[in-house]
This record gives structure tokens, sequence and C-alpha cells, in this order.
């Protein structure tokens, strides 16, 4: 999330913008970084998806609000806002400006009533759900995963065809990639049927694609998965879903990661917890004792006379903090006091006359447990 530049820099807007000020923004942009009006401009192709991302999130009002709290760290941990992740920026593109230049955009690019389709088409994007241990989500780790995805041909170079030529504008759509039906007083468009949305057909197909400019490989790819990640956190790897149709633009890996229960701890949020058993002579004498945290082993000091279901807090003792950078959660430890349960007949006659000797007026818990149940008693 590094290298993600800030949404409002990338719109060229004030924090402080109107939802007008941010649209007005965007469609501009928008306009000028369209890839059809830069064929084969990867840069351009990567800013219009770069503003697309930035328009949804701050055109959005949760978005937006849990942008300007956690920055780009809100989309990619389990509590970023409800509404699910970007959609494709085409898609967007067509929500925003949908219906304002008629059936398409074919006037507001120029070039009159017949823009051609490019035949490469956006890859996929793809989900893989990956599960980790509580010490991984602590510190982060890097995990290699294979993927079956689409990858670019590497005989016909994601063309296509086998050679030079072998590609002519689709007859069925005349190269739009969508053909147009009257119904009633509309006009439907659809995905050409002869083209599948691509505005060519290939003549000498490439054996080895089919004509599709890429094959289905197993894939390994690596991925850097940031300490304090929690179950339902979502990472974005960038260009690593499915390859597009012949040179298109790949799609993207989404991957949901599932942090496995732990032996010891419980979480919630960064804080953790785990209980703890105490002997009963430390307890009553205090002490020291140690539990275990996910450092390694701490040091508790237990005061004389501690009680079963005290609560010890460890300050940053617990999780990273995803939202949070530097900040570390506590860990909570209660102490269950042990009674003994197998006791030679000489420790059994010591431990009574050790009763005997403390008396009723020793014992604070069971004293006013008594003196708030007296009336029961005095029935």
């Amino acid at each position: 999330m590094a290298d993600k530049r800030d949404y409002y820099e990338v719109l060229g807007v004030a924090r402080e913008a109107t939802a007008d000020e941010i649209k007005k923004a965007y469609r501009k942009l928008a306009v000028k970084f369209h890839p059809d009006k830069n064929p084969g401009d990867h840069t351009a192709e990567d800013k219009f998806k770069e503003l697309g991302e930035a328009y949804e999130a701050l055109s959005d009002v949760d978005k937006r609000a849990a942008y300007d709290r956690y920055g780009h760290a809100a989309f990619a941990g389990g509590g970023q806002p409800s509404g699910g992740g970007f959609h494709d920026p085409m898609d967007l593109f067509s929500q925003v400006f949908g219906g304002a230049f008629g059936g398409g955009f074919e006037e507001f690019f120029g070039g009159g009533g017949s823009r051609k389709n490019s035949g490469k088409q956006r890859g996929s994007d793809l989900r893989y759900d990956l599960e980790i241990s509580l010490e991984e989500a602590a510190r982060g780790v890097e995990k290699e995963l294979e993927i079956e995805r689409y990858v670019p041909c590497e005989p016909c170079g994601a063309k296509g065809t086998k050679g030079s030529g072998g590609v002519k504008v689709c007859t069925t759509c005349g190269g739009r990639g969508v053909v147009a039906r009257q119904a009633g007083i509309f006009i439907q468009q659809t995905t050409c049927p002869e083209c599948r949305g691509a505005g060519e057909t290939i003549t000498d197909p490439c054996p080895s694609c089919k004509g599709d400019g890429r094959v289905q490989r197993d894939s390994r790819i690596k991925l850097r998965i940031p300490a304090g990640v929690d179950t339902g956190t979502r990472l974005r790897s960038s260009g690593n879903g499915d390859s597009g149709v012949r040179g298109g633009a790949a799609g993207d890996l989404y991957v949901f990661l599932h942090v496995r229960d732990h032996d010891v701890f419980d979480r919630d949020d960064a804080d953790l917890f785990c209980s703890v058993p105490l002997p009963f002579s430390v307890a009553a004498l205090g002490g020291e004792l140690k539990v275990p945290s996910l450092d390694g082993q701490s040091s508790i000091k237990i005061p004389v006379g501690t009680q079963g279901g005290t609560v010890f807090r460890l300050r940053e003792k617990g999780m990273p903090s995803l939202s949070n950078s530097g900040r570390r959660g506590d860990l909570n430890v209660t102490v269950q006091v042990e009674v003994p349960t197998k006791l030679s007949s000489d420790q059994q006659e010591k431990l009574r006359a050790f009763s005997e000797s403390i008396g009723e007026h020793n014992s604070p818990m069971q004293e006013g447990f008594f003196q708030k149940a007296k009336r029961f008693f005095d029935l």
C-alpha cells in the first residue's frame, strides 16, 4: 500500500472537496486517460484505473470516511466498509457517463458512429482463500501461492494468430463488440455472439491458444502479508489475475485471509486473551508467574492473596494494529487458582491445621458473600 498515491492527489482535489467537485474532476481526467483515446499507452491505462479506484472510494460516503481515517489500509483490512471491492474501471466509467452521450461514447471520443474495439479485453479478477497461523498474522509473512490462471500465450506473443495478419473486423458487429436490437421504444445492446465482444475475428488462430492469446497454466505468486491481519482481511495482488484476451490488461488477484484458532490465545481485534493456571501456594504467598506471549515467555508479579479470575494486563504484548502502524494491543491474562486434588494424609492434616489457624476472618471473599446472604441463613 505504500506505493499508492493519495486518492485526493490522484483526482487533483482538496480533502474538503464536495461530491460534485470530486465527480467533475473524475469526469475530466477519465476522458483524458481513457484507453480508447490512448491506444497502446499503458501509462494512460494505469492512470485510468487509478482514477477509477480513487473516484469510487471518495464518491461513496462510507468509503470516503473510512479512507479519511485509515488511508489505504481501510480497503485492505477486515474492517473495511461494506460494499465489496472496487469495480472494473471501464464499468465505473460507463456508470458515471452512461446515457450522457447516447448509446455509446463514439461522439464523445470523436470518430463518428463506428468506434472499433481493439480486440483486447481485460482479464478476470481471481479469488484465493489462504489460511495462516496467529503467529504468522502477528509477525507478517511471505507466502508462495500456487494458482491456475490464464497467462499470455508465448508462441503467438498473446496476439492469437499464427502470423502477422489473420485478424479481420467482425462483420456481425462492425468492430464494436456489441450488437443492438430494438425492444419496443428501447434499444438494447448485447455482447456480439460472433466475436464475444472483441470486435475482431481470427482467420488463422494460433494452435496453442486457439486464437485467445492466452492459455491456462499453474502459476506461483509470492505475496507479502503484513503484520496485524485478521480473518476477513483482503489483500490485492495487482495484475496477478487472469491475463487479458489477446494482450489485454491482466485482472487482479484478491487473497482472503483466514487466521486459524490458537490453542492458547483468543483474539479481539489487536488484544489477546488467555487463561493461565496459578499454583495455590503462589496465589496465597505471592510470587512470580511465567506466562506465554507471542514474543516468548513473560513474567507477572503475583501479589499476596491473589484470587482466581484476577486479570493481569501486559501492555503491548498483543497483536500489531493493521490500521494504526506501530501500535500493538495488550495481552490479558486471567489466572485460575489450582486446587490440589491428590494429597497425602500428612498433607491433609497440615491443611486442616492451616484452615483452623486462619479462621473465618481471613477469607475476605467468603466473609463478604455470607454478609450479603445472611438473611437467607437466618430463616
